[in-house]
């Protein structure tokens, strides 16, 4: 190997670890919240219309009869 091949190789390995680059990336946690559902809206009305029409349906079923 010739001497300025010896100082290139050298010159490389003194300059690699300035070239070497470290990247950080910061992962906040993920924030989870409980859903709330209320189903029973539609059963109450649904139970309140029947309620409400059941007068009817008696009068429907008298007359069918």
């Amino acid at each position: 190997m010739k001497p300025t091949h010896l100082v290139q190789w050298i010159a490389a390995l003194a300059l690699l670890p300035g070239a070497v680059s470290c990247a950080s990336v910061k992962v906040e946690p993920i924030e989870v919240k409980p859903i709330e559902i209320n189903v029973n809206v539609r059963m109450t009305v649904e139970r309140e219309l029947d309620d409400f029409f059941s007068d009817l349906d008696e009068q429907q079923s008298e007359i069918v009869n």
